[in-house]
């Protein structure tokens, strides 16, 4: 690969993003290095974003997961993210079941950011998680898992509240270690 010239990512990043995310640091310096052609001011936009998770699943429709991945990692609502967000949000969605990565699985489903999440919202994460699943596969799904609807009720049930009831952070992350259908039900891994 070379050496980082002058314009390589700054080393703090770099060690940063090294411990937080186990990506190799060859890995981390060329995304730096076509983030830095794509994203000129350092700054990638929605848009941006969602061309990146169409390449990732060509054969589905990831916009709509996209734009909630995107919301969950722009804290401040500026609707950008940097480069080390960036990369967190790649590792985050990439497959795993670390508490980190639950704790985000629990932002991206809380869609209206205010600490819990609700049956409405545990529907429309898992019809943009649907939409990731390539048509042919969708066909193989098993019965009780194989539309939006179903998945979502699937995935409630596992909470065991009701309807009109909410779930805070603690209670998804523990439901969701201990149950391994939750696991596959939170996220779609296209490997």
């Amino acid at each position: 690969m070379g050496n980082a010239h002058s314009g390589g990512i700054p080393r703090e990043i770099l060690d940063d993003l090294k411990l937080t995310t186990r990506f190799s640091e060859s890995d981390i310096t060329q995304w730096y290095e076509n983030f830095q052609k794509q994203c000129p001011t350092g700054r990638i936009t929605l848009q941006q974003f969602e061309e990146i998770y169409a390449k990732f699943f060509p054969e589905s429709d990831a916009k709509a997961y996209a734009q909630h991945v995107f919301r969950s990692f722009d804290t401040n609502d500026d609707g950008t993210l940097d480069f080390k967000e960036y990369i967190v949000a790649l590792h985050m969605t990439s497959s795993g079941k670390s508490t980190l990565k639950l704790e985000w699985a629990f932002s991206l489903f809380d869609v209206d950011k205010n600490g819990y999440v609700t049956k409405p919202e545990v529907t429309e994460l898992s019809q943009a998680i649907f939409n990731l699943i390539p048509k042919e596969k969708q066909a193989n799904l098993p019965s009780d898992e194989s539309t939006p609807e179903k998945r979502a009720q699937k995935l409630w049930a596992i909470f065991e509240k009701k309807d009109n009831e909410r779930v805070a952070e603690g209670e998804f992350i523990e439901a969701i270690q201990s149950n391994d259908a939750a696991l596959r039900l939170i996220q779609y891994d296209h490997k």
